[in-house]
């Protein structure tokens, strides 16, 4: 659809789906090949922030569902793929180590590589990759490891996400797993799943796919995640109370040098019902309203510039171009919708 219908429309695009999904699954694999997913799909952005944006909606779903006892796994598939470009293995062997690494198999994977015609240097960085899991401080035994700058640049792409996503504040329900390698084939950068207590799978996965929709003729980098609709409700029944919330657009268009203020106001607004997207591609002001236009967003909220003083942002909307002043202040006050009305 991103590739002909929507061709001409601008970058990036933000689109939501929720449906019936069919997919393959090896036999006796314990998964269903007909599953219901609700997701979500930015197309057109290459970054960090974007990555983060997409595990940063994953938590803010689960916290808005009540669902306290859940995590969020991340990956970065291309650490993985730097490193066994470097070992210079044949492929039925990185087959093997493949296969035995996403099994979490270490004394598998010692078994294959102790033989293997590949420097010690590598050997222990593939070594390790099962038990590469933890915390944030985990980033740093896998910089010993980085073979290359392939795969330093791994390390400080997730490393940048991490950044981000502890401005969101969401840090805390967050794992990180270099070894995983799910979605090898389709995935190029950051991965993620979320899983909760009680729940034996997956409740949501996703991560960065930059090279699908070069494949239908529209080359543009891409991250999205979805949710296994099934998987919620299951993890959902003891909270029948659930209920939807109803949103309203911003376009939050920043003209500082540091995305701190603005992150924690897209993250202020969405705790208020709102929904908020941060415009990371670099545009001017026009460019930025015509862009809001076109994507049928109601209102743009500016960030710095001459556009107000220090403690206001600007808001505009869009339809007619009529804007007015709110103090910071009062973005987290109760009554901040009736003050748009």
């Amino acid at each position: 659809m991103v590739a002909t219908r929507m061709r001409g429309y601008p970058l990036p695009h933000r689109l939501c789906y929720t449906g019936r999904v069919l997919r393959h699954a090896e036999l006796q694999s314990g998964r269903s090949r007909e599953i219901f997913q609700a997701g979500v799909e930015l197309i057109g952005l290459d970054s960090p922030e974007a990555d983060a944006e997409m595990v940063a909606m994953a938590v803010e779903v689960m916290e808005g569902l009540g669902l306290g006892d859940f995590k969020v796994d991340m990956g970065q598939v291309d650490f993985f793929r730097a490193i066994m470009a470097a070992s210079g293995l044949t492929a039925p062997l990185k087959g093997l180590l493949r296969e035995a690494i996403g099994k979490k198999d270490a004394s598998a994977v010692r078994d294959i590589l102790e033989e293997a015609p590949t420097a010690d240097a590598v050997k222990e960085a593939i070594a390790l990759l099962p038990r590469l899991f933890g915390g944030r401080e985990m980033l740093a035994q896998a910089e010993r490891l980085a073979v290359d700058d392939r795969a330093r640049r791994a390390l400080d792409n997730i490393s940048q996400a991490l950044d981000i996503l502890d401005i969101y504040g969401v840090s805390d329900y967050l794992t990180i797993d270099l070894g995983e390698i799910r979605g090898l084939d389709y995935h190029t950068g950051i991965t993620f799943e979320g899983f909760v207590g009680g729940v034996g799978h997956p409740v949501c996965g996703g991560g960065r796919y930059d090279g699908l929709t070069a494949k239908y003729g529209f080359p543009a980098p891409a991250t999205g995640f979805a949710f296994d609709t099934l998987a919620l409700l299951s993890a959902l029944e003891r909270r029948p109370d659930v209920e939807a919330s109803t949103t309203r657009d911003f376009l939050l268009f920043n003209l500082r040098d540091d995305r701190r203020e603005v992150l924690e106001i897209a993250q202020c607004l969405r705790r208020r019902g709102f929904s908020a997207a941060r415009d990371i591609i670099c545009r001017d002001f026009p460019q930025s309203l015509a862009y809001a236009k076109r994507m049928n967003i109601l209102r743009m909220m500016v960030i710095g510039g001459d556009y107000c003083a220090d403690d206001e942002v600007y808001v505009v909307r869009v339809a007619d171009r009529k804007g007015i002043t709110i103090k910071k202040a009062d973005l987290f006050r109760e009554d901040f919708s009736l003050q748009l009305a």
